[in-house]
């Protein structure tokens, strides 16, 4: 049986109680000590494991910590605090702020890029539009219909690209008769240059064409707005989580460290009374 307290007097807490504290199941709790998420975990001696409100704290941190920053870098974060390398799991904090950073900035890039693109008429230069978004470079509008691999040249992607978002209904190109190849025309071209933004942006094939729908249909670009809205809601969420995680880690730090200097401290003292 599970003893009520741990070696330190702190009150033994059982695999459900911490997988009650996080909406776990006991199985994940138990995972996540293997895996070096949580403290290390001393065990009874008939095998349970015993666990203090150390664990919980650490298991909150991580849930925290995965809602934020992704399940793998909130794993690498906390095996290297309990690892003692702190600086470690600073570093992957700061290489994450800096990546949601980078996405706030290319989407401002894009949603100016992308404005500038719905707006113009199919045969209108694009010059204006691909100065937000180097990524995709502007064209002079075709004059004749293009071949699938004089657009990919154009949009800065390859043929195959191309085929791929006609296969998922987002491009529709004409097809010569007899040859039955496809022939872009000025619209084709647009649409192949926003679907490359958005796509470079982080949009996934399913969210890009609501966008494409809603310009065709009623030629005003409140879809896409709609879409980069979306997409800048889902970035503020992510930074709310990733502070309220970062938040969570800090007091778990503090606490960890606290607990080795004094336990550090507890071994010179002993130390010092056997050299008496």
């Amino acid at each position: 049986m599970t003893p009520r307290t741990t070696p330190g007097g702190a009150k033994a807490l059982r695999p459900v109680d911490l997988a009650r504290m996080a909406g776990v199941s006991t199985q994940l709790v138990r995972d996540y000590a293997d895996a070096g998420i949580l403290p290390p975990t001393p065990r009874t001696p008939s095998g349970y494991r015993r666990f203090a409100p150390v664990h919980g704290r650490a298991l909150l941190a991580y849930r925290a910590l995965a809602r934020g920053f992704g399940p793998e870098t909130a794993r690498a974060v906390m095996r290297a605090v309990h690892a003692g390398d702190v600086p470690e799991a600073l570093t992957l904090i700061d290489a994450a702020h800096a990546e949601l950073h980078a996405l706030r900035e290319a989407l401002r890039a894009t949603g100016a890029a992308l404005e500038a693109v719905a707006s113009e008429e199919p045969g209108a230069s694009g010059a204006h539009g691909a100065s937000a978004a180097p990524a995709a470079p502007a064209a002079p509008p075709p004059r004749a219909p293009l071949a699938v691999g004089e657009v990919a040249a154009r949009v800065g992607v390859r043929a195959s690209a191309l085929r791929v978002w006609e296969s998922a209904g987002l491009l529709a190109p004409a097809r010569e008769r007899g040859t039955g190849y496809r022939s872009y025309g000025a619209a084709d071209v647009r649409d192949a240059r926003m679907i490359t933004m958005l796509r470079q942006a982080g949009y996934p094939l399913p969210a890009i064409r609501p966008v494409l729908d809603g310009l065709r249909e009623t030629g005003s670009s409140e879809a896409l707005r709609a879409a980069l809205a979306q997409r800048q809601a889902e970035l503020t969420r992510r930074s709310r989580a990733m502070l309220e995680g970062a938040g969570l880690l800090h007091g778990y730090v503090a606490e960890v460290g606290e607990a080795g200097e004094a336990a550090e401290a507890a071994e010179e003292d002993a130390g010092a009374v056997a050299g008496t």
